[in-house]
Protein backbone atom coordinates (compact mmCIF):
# COMPACT_ATOMS: atom_id res chain seq x y z
CA UNK A 1 0.00 0.00 0.00
CA UNK A 2 1.63 3.29 -0.81
CA UNK A 3 -0.18 6.00 0.74
CA UNK A 4 -0.49 9.20 -1.37
CA UNK A 5 1.82 12.05 -0.56
CA UNK A 6 2.36 15.72 -1.39
CA UNK A 7 4.91 15.07 -4.33
CA UNK A 8 2.56 12.31 -5.39
CA UNK A 9 -0.29 15.27 -5.83
CA UNK A 10 2.33 17.58 -7.47
CA UNK A 11 2.65 15.06 -10.13
CA UNK A 12 -0.91 14.83 -10.74
CA UNK A 13 -1.36 18.22 -10.92
CA UNK A 14 1.33 17.92 -13.85
CA UNK A 15 -0.35 14.98 -15.52
CA UNK A 16 -3.53 16.52 -15.61
CA UNK A 17 -2.48 19.65 -17.34
CA UNK A 18 -1.02 17.78 -19.82
CA UNK A 19 -4.27 15.03 -19.85
CA UNK A 20 -5.97 16.27 -23.21
CA UNK A 21 -2.95 15.70 -25.05
CA UNK A 22 -2.87 12.13 -23.99
CA UNK A 23 -6.79 11.90 -24.84
CA UNK A 24 -6.34 13.53 -28.52
CA UNK A 25 -3.66 10.71 -29.16
CA UNK A 26 -5.66 8.00 -28.74
CA UNK A 27 -2.48 5.71 -27.82
CA UNK A 28 -3.87 1.93 -29.51
CA UNK A 29 -3.68 0.34 -25.96
CA UNK A 30 -6.14 2.46 -24.32
CA UNK A 31 -10.21 1.51 -24.77
CA UNK A 32 -12.78 3.39 -24.66
CA UNK A 33 -15.60 1.69 -22.11
CA UNK A 34 -18.54 3.80 -20.73
CA UNK A 35 -21.44 1.61 -19.13
CA UNK A 36 -24.17 4.05 -18.56
CA UNK A 37 -23.31 7.56 -20.95
CA UNK A 38 -25.41 8.87 -18.63
CA UNK A 39 -23.73 8.58 -15.52
CA UNK A 40 -21.76 11.35 -14.28
CA UNK A 41 -18.01 10.67 -15.17
CA UNK A 42 -15.73 13.42 -14.08
CA UNK A 43 -12.26 11.30 -12.98
CA UNK A 44 -9.95 9.23 -16.04
CA UNK A 45 -8.32 6.04 -14.34
CA UNK A 46 -5.44 5.10 -16.52
CA UNK A 47 -3.80 1.98 -15.64
CA UNK A 48 0.79 2.13 -15.01
CA UNK A 49 2.69 0.01 -16.76
CA UNK A 50 5.90 2.14 -16.07
CA UNK A 51 6.92 5.59 -14.25
CA UNK A 52 10.18 6.20 -14.05
CA UNK A 53 10.37 9.97 -13.29
CA UNK A 54 8.44 13.56 -13.78
CA UNK A 55 10.37 14.14 -16.43
CA UNK A 56 9.85 10.61 -18.29
CA UNK A 57 6.42 11.06 -17.69
CA UNK A 58 6.44 14.38 -19.43
CA UNK A 59 8.40 13.38 -22.34
CA UNK A 60 5.74 10.15 -23.06
CA UNK A 61 2.69 12.61 -22.62
CA UNK A 62 4.23 14.97 -25.48
CA UNK A 63 5.05 12.19 -27.63
CA UNK A 64 1.93 10.25 -27.36
CA UNK A 65 3.78 6.84 -26.29
CA UNK A 66 1.52 3.82 -26.29
CA UNK A 67 2.64 3.15 -22.83
CA UNK A 68 -0.21 4.04 -20.15
CA UNK A 69 -0.54 5.98 -17.30
CA UNK A 70 -2.65 5.52 -13.91
CA UNK A 71 -3.55 8.87 -12.95
CA UNK A 72 -4.06 8.47 -8.88
CA UNK A 73 -8.16 8.34 -8.12
CA UNK A 74 -7.51 11.83 -5.67
CA UNK A 75 -10.07 14.29 -5.90
CA UNK A 76 -7.68 16.66 -7.43
CA UNK A 77 -7.45 14.57 -10.46
CA UNK A 78 -10.89 15.15 -11.49
CA UNK A 79 -11.83 17.10 -15.01
CA UNK A 80 -14.68 18.60 -16.18
CA UNK A 81 -17.72 16.15 -17.44
CA UNK A 82 -17.27 15.88 -21.50
CA UNK A 83 -13.37 15.85 -21.74
CA UNK A 84 -13.26 12.17 -21.51
CA UNK A 85 -11.69 11.45 -25.03
CA UNK A 86 -9.62 7.96 -25.20
CA UNK A 87 -10.58 8.15 -21.40
CA UNK A 88 -10.60 4.21 -20.16
CA UNK A 89 -12.84 3.54 -17.51
CA UNK A 90 -12.93 1.28 -14.94
CA UNK A 91 -15.91 0.22 -11.70
CA UNK A 92 -15.10 0.70 -8.38
CA UNK A 93 -15.24 -3.22 -7.99
CA UNK A 94 -12.36 -3.60 -10.69
CA UNK A 95 -9.77 -1.70 -8.57
CA UNK A 96 -7.62 -4.40 -6.63
CA UNK A 97 -7.44 -3.60 -3.24
CA UNK A 98 -3.76 -2.50 -1.73
CA UNK A 99 -1.97 -4.63 -0.30
CA UNK A 100 1.02 -3.77 1.40
CA UNK A 101 2.49 -7.39 1.90
CA UNK A 102 2.08 -10.83 -0.05
CA UNK A 103 -0.09 -12.65 3.16
CA UNK A 104 -2.34 -14.67 1.77
CA UNK A 105 -5.65 -14.07 1.08
CA UNK A 106 -9.15 -15.86 2.79
CA UNK A 107 -11.22 -18.21 0.92
CA UNK A 108 -14.42 -19.16 1.10
CA UNK A 109 -14.50 -21.78 3.83
CA UNK A 110 -13.10 -19.56 6.25
CA UNK A 111 -14.66 -16.65 5.27
CA UNK A 112 -17.66 -18.79 6.17
CA UNK A 113 -17.06 -19.44 9.69
CA UNK A 114 -15.58 -16.06 10.10
CA UNK A 115 -19.28 -14.80 8.95
CA UNK A 116 -20.55 -17.81 11.54
CA UNK A 117 -18.78 -15.93 14.13
CA UNK A 118 -19.07 -12.54 13.42
CA UNK A 119 -23.03 -13.04 13.61
CA UNK A 120 -23.41 -16.34 15.88
CA UNK A 121 -20.46 -18.86 16.99
CA UNK A 122 -23.08 -21.15 18.28
CA UNK A 123 -26.29 -21.11 20.51
CA UNK A 124 -24.24 -19.46 23.64
CA UNK A 125 -26.39 -16.26 24.55
CA UNK A 126 -29.57 -17.19 23.08
CA UNK A 127 -30.79 -18.77 26.60
CA UNK A 128 -32.15 -15.38 27.54
CA UNK A 129 -34.81 -15.46 24.79
CA UNK A 130 -36.65 -18.61 26.67
CA UNK A 131 -36.09 -17.04 30.02
CA UNK A 132 -37.81 -13.62 28.06
CA UNK A 133 -40.69 -15.18 26.56
CA UNK A 134 -40.77 -19.02 26.95
CA UNK A 135 -39.88 -21.55 24.74
CA UNK A 136 -42.39 -21.24 21.78
CA UNK A 137 -41.83 -17.40 21.42
CA UNK A 138 -38.27 -18.12 21.17
CA UNK A 139 -38.58 -20.89 18.90
CA UNK A 140 -40.50 -18.58 16.62
CA UNK A 141 -38.19 -15.73 16.83
CA UNK A 142 -35.22 -17.89 15.23
CA UNK A 143 -37.09 -18.66 12.71
CA UNK A 144 -39.18 -15.55 12.15
CA UNK A 145 -36.61 -13.09 12.73
CA UNK A 146 -33.43 -14.38 10.27
CA UNK A 147 -36.24 -13.41 7.44
CA UNK A 148 -37.30 -9.97 8.52
CA UNK A 149 -33.57 -9.24 9.82
CA UNK A 150 -30.54 -11.44 8.55
CA UNK A 151 -31.74 -11.69 5.28
CA UNK A 152 -31.62 -8.71 4.29
CA UNK A 153 -29.13 -7.83 6.01
CA UNK A 154 -27.14 -10.64 4.17
CA UNK A 155 -28.20 -9.75 0.62
CA UNK A 156 -27.47 -5.87 0.83
CA UNK A 157 -24.08 -6.99 2.51
CA UNK A 158 -23.24 -9.19 -1.07
CA UNK A 159 -24.46 -6.70 -2.81
CA UNK A 160 -22.55 -3.98 -1.42
CA UNK A 161 -19.75 -5.62 -0.70
CA UNK A 162 -19.27 -6.82 -4.08
CA UNK A 163 -19.14 -3.19 -5.74
CA UNK A 164 -17.09 -1.88 -3.06
CA UNK A 165 -14.41 -4.65 -2.48
CA UNK A 166 -12.41 -3.01 0.17
CA UNK A 167 -11.15 -2.80 3.55
CA UNK A 168 -13.53 -0.33 5.07
CA UNK A 169 -16.64 -1.81 4.03
CA UNK A 170 -20.01 0.19 4.96
CA UNK A 171 -17.87 2.92 5.69
CA UNK A 172 -17.03 3.44 1.85
CA UNK A 173 -20.50 2.26 1.22
CA UNK A 174 -22.40 5.48 3.49
CA UNK A 175 -19.66 8.04 2.15
CA UNK A 176 -20.28 7.13 -1.53
CA UNK A 177 -23.58 7.85 -1.20
CA UNK A 178 -23.93 10.55 1.72
CA UNK A 179 -20.30 12.42 1.40
CA UNK A 180 -17.37 11.70 3.70
CA UNK A 181 -18.90 12.88 6.74
CA UNK A 182 -21.66 10.34 7.20
CA UNK A 183 -19.38 7.68 6.31
CA UNK A 184 -17.34 8.78 9.69
CA UNK A 185 -20.24 8.77 11.22
CA UNK A 186 -20.89 5.26 10.37
CA UNK A 187 -17.64 4.12 10.87
CA UNK A 188 -17.23 5.44 14.65
CA UNK A 189 -20.85 3.68 15.71
CA UNK A 190 -20.14 0.57 14.14
CA UNK A 191 -16.57 0.65 15.11
CA UNK A 192 -17.52 1.51 18.94
CA UNK A 193 -20.95 -0.93 18.52
CA UNK A 194 -18.22 -3.84 17.51
CA UNK A 195 -16.00 -2.99 20.35
CA UNK A 196 -18.91 -3.16 22.89
CA UNK A 197 -19.95 -6.57 21.54
CA UNK A 198 -16.40 -8.06 21.73
CA UNK A 199 -16.50 -6.78 25.46
CA UNK A 200 -19.06 -9.46 25.77
CA UNK A 201 -16.73 -12.47 24.59
CA UNK A 202 -14.57 -12.65 28.00
CA UNK A 203 -17.93 -11.96 29.56
CA UNK A 204 -19.50 -15.04 28.51
CA UNK A 205 -16.08 -17.08 28.47
CA UNK A 206 -15.87 -16.62 32.24
CA UNK A 207 -19.70 -17.28 33.04
CA UNK A 208 -19.69 -20.18 31.18
CA UNK A 209 -16.55 -21.51 33.29
CA UNK A 210 -17.84 -19.95 36.37
CA UNK A 211 -19.37 -23.06 37.57
CA UNK A 212 -15.88 -24.91 37.48
CA UNK A 213 -14.09 -22.73 38.77
CA UNK A 214 -16.08 -20.31 41.25
CA UNK A 215 -13.16 -18.31 41.73
CA UNK A 216 -13.68 -16.58 37.54
CA UNK A 217 -17.19 -15.51 39.33
CA UNK A 218 -15.57 -12.32 40.49
CA UNK A 219 -12.35 -10.23 42.00
CA UNK A 220 -9.06 -9.86 41.18
CA UNK A 221 -9.35 -13.44 39.81
CA UNK A 222 -11.85 -12.47 36.72
CA UNK A 223 -10.06 -9.43 36.14
CA UNK A 224 -6.66 -11.20 35.54
CA UNK A 225 -8.60 -13.98 33.63
CA UNK A 226 -10.57 -11.10 31.49
CA UNK A 227 -6.68 -9.54 30.62
CA UNK A 228 -5.02 -12.92 29.64
CA UNK A 229 -7.86 -13.71 27.61
CA UNK A 230 -7.82 -10.44 25.44
CA UNK A 231 -4.27 -10.49 25.35
CA UNK A 232 -3.80 -13.71 23.74
CA UNK A 233 -6.39 -13.66 21.11
CA UNK A 234 -5.39 -9.93 20.45
CA UNK A 235 -2.12 -11.65 19.32
CA UNK A 236 -3.78 -14.15 17.07
CA UNK A 237 -5.27 -11.55 14.98
CA UNK A 238 -1.82 -9.61 14.74
CA UNK A 239 -0.12 -13.31 13.86
CA UNK A 240 -2.36 -13.20 10.63
CA UNK A 241 -6.30 -12.70 9.16
CA UNK A 242 -5.65 -16.34 7.23
CA UNK A 243 -4.62 -17.86 10.38
CA UNK A 244 -7.71 -16.35 12.46
CA UNK A 245 -9.74 -17.94 9.22
CA UNK A 246 -8.83 -21.69 10.02
CA UNK A 247 -8.85 -21.05 13.50
CA UNK A 248 -12.75 -19.84 13.43
CA UNK A 249 -13.03 -23.26 10.99
CA UNK A 250 -11.53 -25.86 13.71
CA UNK A 251 -13.53 -23.68 17.06
CA UNK A 252 -16.53 -23.58 14.89
CA UNK A 253 -16.44 -27.25 14.30
CA UNK A 254 -15.77 -27.75 18.25
CA UNK A 255 -18.96 -25.44 18.97
CA UNK A 256 -21.11 -27.29 16.94
CA UNK A 257 -20.38 -31.13 17.80
CA UNK A 258 -21.08 -31.65 21.40
CA UNK A 259 -24.61 -30.02 20.32
CA UNK A 260 -25.02 -32.79 17.62
CA UNK A 261 -24.23 -35.39 20.21
CA UNK A 262 -26.50 -33.70 22.88
CA UNK A 263 -29.29 -34.11 20.13
CA UNK A 264 -29.21 -37.40 19.64
CA UNK A 265 -29.28 -38.37 23.52
CA UNK A 266 -32.01 -36.03 23.84
CA UNK A 267 -34.21 -37.96 21.15
CA UNK A 268 -36.03 -40.52 23.86
CA UNK A 269 -36.48 -37.37 26.14
CA UNK A 270 -38.69 -35.09 23.83
CA UNK A 271 -41.88 -34.16 24.58
CA UNK A 272 -43.56 -31.96 21.20
CA UNK A 273 -45.92 -30.10 23.71
CA UNK A 274 -43.11 -28.28 25.72
CA UNK A 275 -42.40 -26.47 22.82
CA UNK A 276 -45.94 -24.74 22.88
CA UNK A 277 -45.64 -23.51 26.04
CA UNK A 278 -46.77 -19.60 25.76
CA UNK A 279 -46.95 -16.98 28.21
CA UNK A 280 -48.36 -13.80 26.47
CA UNK A 281 -48.99 -11.82 29.48
CA UNK A 282 -45.84 -12.35 30.77
CA UNK A 283 -43.35 -11.67 28.02
CA UNK A 284 -40.19 -9.02 28.42
CA UNK A 285 -40.11 -7.58 25.96
CA UNK A 286 -36.88 -5.73 26.15
CA UNK A 287 -34.83 -8.58 26.76
CA UNK A 288 -36.41 -10.59 24.41
CA UNK A 289 -36.07 -8.34 21.30
CA UNK A 290 -32.34 -7.72 22.41
CA UNK A 291 -31.49 -10.74 22.44
CA UNK A 292 -33.08 -12.01 18.82
CA UNK A 293 -31.17 -8.91 17.42
CA UNK A 294 -27.97 -9.25 19.13
CA UNK A 295 -27.94 -12.72 18.41
CA UNK A 296 -28.68 -12.08 14.60
CA UNK A 297 -27.19 -9.08 13.39
CA UNK A 298 -24.08 -8.02 12.40
CA UNK A 299 -23.64 -9.46 8.88
CA UNK A 300 -22.25 -6.61 7.15
CA UNK A 301 -19.18 -6.42 9.59
CA UNK A 302 -17.57 -9.40 7.19
CA UNK A 303 -17.49 -6.26 4.46
CA UNK A 304 -14.68 -4.74 6.52
CA UNK A 305 -12.16 -7.47 5.70
CA UNK A 306 -13.85 -7.53 1.39
CA UNK A 307 -10.37 -6.08 0.89
CA UNK A 308 -8.45 -9.19 2.09
CA UNK A 309 -11.17 -11.99 0.57
CA UNK A 310 -10.06 -13.81 -2.54
CA UNK A 311 -12.32 -13.22 -5.63
CA UNK A 312 -14.52 -11.14 -3.25
CA UNK A 313 -17.33 -10.82 -6.17
CA UNK A 314 -18.16 -14.34 -6.15
CA UNK A 315 -16.69 -15.86 -2.86
CA UNK A 316 -18.94 -12.97 -0.54
CA UNK A 317 -22.62 -13.97 -1.82
CA UNK A 318 -21.86 -17.83 -1.58
CA UNK A 319 -19.97 -17.33 1.73
CA UNK A 320 -23.04 -15.46 3.41
CA UNK A 321 -25.51 -17.51 1.45
CA UNK A 322 -24.17 -20.51 3.56
CA UNK A 323 -23.52 -18.30 6.63
CA UNK A 324 -27.27 -17.62 6.62
CA UNK A 325 -28.24 -21.40 6.96
CA UNK A 326 -24.97 -22.36 9.47
CA UNK A 327 -26.35 -19.52 11.82
CA UNK A 328 -30.52 -20.48 12.00
CA UNK A 329 -29.67 -24.24 12.46
CA UNK A 330 -26.97 -23.27 14.89
CA UNK A 331 -29.74 -21.55 16.71
CA UNK A 332 -32.64 -23.53 16.62
CA UNK A 333 -31.69 -27.17 16.78
CA UNK A 334 -30.00 -26.48 20.30
CA UNK A 335 -33.50 -24.64 21.46
CA UNK A 336 -35.38 -27.50 20.23
CA UNK A 337 -33.13 -29.42 22.11
CA UNK A 338 -33.27 -27.63 25.35
CA UNK A 339 -37.10 -26.56 25.54
CA UNK A 340 -38.12 -30.12 24.72
CA UNK A 341 -36.68 -32.42 26.59
CA UNK A 342 -36.06 -30.51 29.82
CA UNK A 343 -39.11 -29.55 32.01
CA UNK A 344 -39.21 -25.36 31.74
CA UNK A 345 -37.67 -23.64 34.56
CA UNK A 346 -37.90 -20.15 32.89
CA UNK A 347 -35.78 -18.44 35.40
CA UNK A 348 -32.68 -21.00 34.91
CA UNK A 349 -32.62 -19.70 31.06
CA UNK A 350 -29.81 -17.34 31.51
CA UNK A 351 -26.70 -16.98 30.20
CA UNK A 352 -24.91 -20.38 30.67
CA UNK A 353 -27.95 -22.79 30.87
CA UNK A 354 -26.91 -24.79 28.16
CA UNK A 355 -24.32 -26.28 29.96
CA UNK A 356 -26.61 -27.36 32.99
CA UNK A 357 -29.43 -28.73 30.03
CA UNK A 358 -26.46 -31.37 29.09
CA UNK A 359 -25.62 -32.06 32.70
CA UNK A 360 -29.28 -33.27 32.91
CA UNK A 361 -29.01 -35.41 29.64
CA UNK A 362 -25.69 -36.53 29.42
CA UNK A 363 -24.31 -36.19 32.61
CA UNK A 364 -20.80 -34.33 33.71
CA UNK A 365 -18.97 -35.42 30.42
CA UNK A 366 -21.22 -33.64 28.30
CA UNK A 367 -21.53 -30.47 30.30
CA UNK A 368 -17.96 -30.00 30.10
CA UNK A 369 -17.82 -30.83 26.70
CA UNK A 370 -20.03 -28.00 26.13
CA UNK A 371 -18.29 -25.74 28.56
CA UNK A 372 -15.68 -26.14 26.59
CA UNK A 373 -17.76 -25.69 23.56
CA UNK A 374 -18.66 -22.46 25.26
CA UNK A 375 -15.04 -21.32 25.60
CA UNK A 376 -13.81 -21.94 21.92
CA UNK A 377 -16.96 -20.30 20.62
CA UNK A 378 -16.22 -16.96 22.53
CA UNK A 379 -12.32 -17.18 21.29
CA UNK A 380 -14.13 -17.59 17.92
CA UNK A 381 -16.73 -14.41 18.01
CA UNK A 382 -13.96 -12.87 19.67
CA UNK A 383 -11.43 -12.85 16.93
CA UNK A 384 -13.78 -12.58 14.22
CA UNK A 385 -14.70 -9.01 15.66
CA UNK A 386 -11.82 -7.81 16.20
CA UNK A 387 -10.34 -8.76 13.10
CA UNK A 388 -13.69 -6.93 11.43
CA UNK A 389 -13.43 -3.69 14.08
CA UNK A 390 -9.45 -3.15 13.54
CA UNK A 391 -9.28 -3.56 9.28
CA UNK A 392 -12.31 -1.19 9.35
CA UNK A 393 -10.13 1.37 11.30
CA UNK A 394 -7.21 0.69 8.30
CA UNK A 395 -9.51 0.98 5.63
CA UNK A 396 -10.96 4.26 7.08
CA UNK A 397 -7.19 5.68 7.13
CA UNK A 398 -6.47 4.60 3.67
CA UNK A 399 -9.69 6.75 2.54
CA UNK A 400 -8.24 9.63 4.51
CA UNK A 401 -10.98 9.77 7.53
CA UNK A 402 -8.77 9.07 10.46
CA UNK A 403 -4.45 9.82 10.79
CA UNK A 404 -2.18 7.84 8.49
CA UNK A 405 -0.69 5.75 11.32
CA UNK A 406 -3.83 3.93 11.39
CA UNK A 407 -3.27 2.04 8.11
CA UNK A 408 0.37 0.84 9.28
CA UNK A 409 0.72 -2.83 9.27
CA UNK A 410 2.37 -5.39 11.33
CA UNK A 411 4.98 -7.55 9.21
CA UNK A 412 1.70 -10.47 8.60
CA UNK A 413 -0.39 -7.97 7.01
CA UNK A 414 -2.64 -7.14 9.66
CA UNK A 415 -3.64 -3.74 11.38
CA UNK A 416 -1.38 -3.18 14.06
CA UNK A 417 -2.91 -0.11 15.16
CA UNK A 418 -6.62 -0.57 14.88
CA UNK A 419 -5.66 -4.28 16.98
CA UNK A 420 -4.39 -2.22 19.83
CA UNK A 421 -7.35 0.47 19.76
CA UNK A 422 -10.13 -2.57 19.53
CA UNK A 423 -8.41 -4.38 22.22
CA UNK A 424 -7.97 -1.28 24.41
CA UNK A 425 -11.94 -1.01 24.36
CA UNK A 426 -12.39 -4.25 25.34
CA UNK A 427 -10.71 -3.74 28.39
CA UNK A 428 -12.42 -1.05 29.28
CA UNK A 429 -15.98 -2.27 28.53
CA UNK A 430 -15.67 -5.48 29.89
CA UNK A 431 -16.93 -4.61 33.06
CA UNK A 432 -20.00 -4.01 32.14
CA UNK A 433 -22.69 -6.82 32.92
CA UNK A 434 -24.13 -8.80 29.74
CA UNK A 435 -27.99 -7.42 29.61
CA UNK A 436 -26.12 -3.80 29.43
CA UNK A 437 -23.79 -4.15 26.83
CA UNK A 438 -25.96 -5.89 24.81
CA UNK A 439 -28.56 -2.97 24.85
CA UNK A 440 -25.91 -0.04 23.93
CA UNK A 441 -24.13 -2.09 21.61
CA UNK A 442 -27.90 -2.86 19.69
CA UNK A 443 -28.64 0.56 20.01
CA UNK A 444 -25.45 2.10 18.17
CA UNK A 445 -25.78 -0.47 15.69
CA UNK A 446 -29.48 0.09 14.39
CA UNK A 447 -27.84 4.08 14.04
CA UNK A 448 -25.47 3.19 11.91
CA UNK A 449 -27.90 0.13 9.84
CA UNK A 450 -30.60 3.46 9.48
CA UNK A 451 -27.16 4.92 7.32
CA UNK A 452 -26.53 1.19 5.77
CA UNK A 453 -30.09 1.30 3.90
CA UNK A 454 -30.13 4.59 2.83
CA UNK A 455 -27.55 4.64 1.13
CA UNK A 456 -28.20 0.98 -0.26
CA UNK A 457 -31.42 3.07 -1.93
CA UNK A 458 -29.56 6.06 -2.76
CA UNK A 459 -26.52 4.31 -4.69
CA UNK A 460 -29.92 2.54 -6.57
CA UNK A 461 -31.27 5.82 -7.28
CA UNK A 462 -28.59 7.91 -8.15
CA UNK A 463 -26.49 4.50 -9.97
CA UNK A 464 -29.06 1.93 -11.47
CA UNK A 465 -27.32 1.13 -14.20
CA UNK A 466 -23.78 0.73 -11.89
CA UNK A 467 -22.03 -2.56 -12.37
CA UNK A 468 -23.15 -4.78 -9.46
CA UNK A 469 -21.36 -8.19 -9.59
CA UNK A 470 -24.42 -9.47 -6.99
CA UNK A 471 -26.90 -7.74 -7.71
CA UNK A 472 -30.25 -8.07 -5.25
CA UNK A 473 -33.69 -8.33 -7.75
CA UNK A 474 -36.51 -6.03 -7.87
CA UNK A 475 -34.83 -2.51 -9.18
CA UNK A 476 -35.23 0.59 -6.90
CA UNK A 477 -38.97 -0.69 -5.44
CA UNK A 478 -37.57 -3.99 -4.47
CA UNK A 479 -34.53 -1.76 -2.90
CA UNK A 480 -36.86 -0.10 -0.68
CA UNK A 481 -39.12 -2.83 -0.19
CA UNK A 482 -36.56 -4.86 1.03
CA UNK A 483 -35.50 -2.56 3.43
CA UNK A 484 -38.89 -1.42 5.13
CA UNK A 485 -38.93 -4.39 7.18
CA UNK A 486 -35.54 -4.22 9.30
CA UNK A 487 -36.46 -0.58 9.09
CA UNK A 488 -39.29 -1.26 11.39
CA UNK A 489 -37.90 -3.49 13.67
CA UNK A 490 -35.14 -0.74 14.19
CA UNK A 491 -37.79 0.82 15.48
CA UNK A 492 -39.70 -1.26 17.86
CA UNK A 493 -36.13 -2.01 19.24
CA UNK A 494 -34.72 1.54 20.24
CA UNK A 495 -38.61 2.17 21.60
CA UNK A 496 -37.60 -0.80 23.95
CA UNK A 497 -34.38 0.79 24.83
CA UNK A 498 -34.27 2.05 28.72
CA UNK A 499 -33.66 5.51 29.37
CA UNK A 500 -30.07 5.27 30.49
CA UNK A 501 -29.01 2.89 27.37
CA UNK A 502 -30.72 5.71 25.38
CA UNK A 503 -28.83 8.66 27.04
CA UNK A 504 -25.16 6.80 27.34
CA UNK A 505 -25.72 5.84 23.32
CA UNK A 506 -26.52 9.33 22.04
CA UNK A 507 -23.69 10.89 24.15
CA UNK A 508 -21.63 8.21 22.26
CA UNK A 509 -22.88 9.59 18.49
CA UNK A 510 -22.89 12.99 19.98
CA UNK A 511 -18.75 12.72 20.31
CA UNK A 512 -18.56 11.51 16.87
CA UNK A 513 -20.80 13.98 14.98
CA UNK A 514 -17.89 16.52 16.96
CA UNK A 515 -15.08 14.02 16.59
CA UNK A 516 -15.09 14.32 12.44
CA UNK A 517 -14.97 18.27 12.25
CA UNK A 518 -12.14 18.16 14.98
CA UNK A 519 -9.95 15.48 13.12
CA UNK A 520 -10.46 18.13 10.15
CA UNK A 521 -8.70 20.48 11.72
CA UNK A 522 -5.49 18.44 12.60
CA UNK A 523 -5.42 17.38 9.68
CA UNK A 524 -5.20 21.07 8.10
CA UNK A 525 -3.02 22.48 11.03
CA UNK A 526 -0.92 19.48 9.97
CA UNK A 527 -0.69 18.14 13.81
CA UNK A 528 -0.97 14.78 12.04
CA UNK A 529 -0.54 13.18 8.46
CA UNK A 530 -3.81 12.13 6.71
CA UNK A 531 -3.55 10.59 3.18
CA UNK A 532 -5.60 8.74 0.76
CA UNK A 533 -4.24 5.88 -0.71
CA UNK A 534 -3.45 5.67 -4.66
CA UNK A 535 -4.80 2.83 -4.95
CA UNK A 536 -7.79 3.48 -4.74
CA UNK A 537 -10.95 5.03 -6.52
CA UNK A 538 -12.31 7.87 -5.93
CA UNK A 539 -15.39 8.28 -4.29
CA UNK A 540 -17.04 11.50 -3.98
CA UNK A 541 -19.72 13.10 -5.08
CA UNK A 542 -17.85 14.49 -8.20
CA UNK A 543 -15.37 11.07 -8.71
CA UNK A 544 -15.20 8.14 -10.81
CA UNK A 545 -18.38 6.22 -9.22
CA UNK A 546 -18.95 2.94 -11.03
CA UNK A 547 -18.51 3.37 -14.52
Amino acid sequence: MVPTTSSETDQNSETKSSFHEVSNAKPPQVAVSVADKKLAANVAIVQTETLTSTATDKSLLQNGDNQKLRVSAHREAAIPMGELNGAEYIGINEVPSPRANNAKKVSLLPLIFLIFYEVSGGPFGVEDTVHAAGPLFALLGFLIFPLIWSVPEALITAEMGTMFPENGGYVVWVSSALGPYWGFQQGWMKWLSGVIDNALYPVMFLDYLKSAIPALGGGLPRILAVLALTLVLTYMNYRGLTIVGWVAVSLGILSILPFVVMGLISIPKLKPARWLVADVHNIDWNLYLNTLFWNLNYWDSISTLAGEVHNPKKTLPKALFYAVILVVLSYFFPLLIGTGAVPLERDSWTDGYFSDIAKILGGVWLRCWVQGAAAVSNMGMFVAEMSSDSFQLLGMAERGMLPEFFAKRSPHGTPLIGILFSASGVILLSWLSFQEIVAAENFLYCFGMILEFIAFVWLRIKYPNAPRPFKIPGGTIGAVLLCIPPAILIGVVLAFSSIKVMVVSLVAVAIGLVLQPCLKFIEKKRWLKFSISSHLPDITSHGPLLH
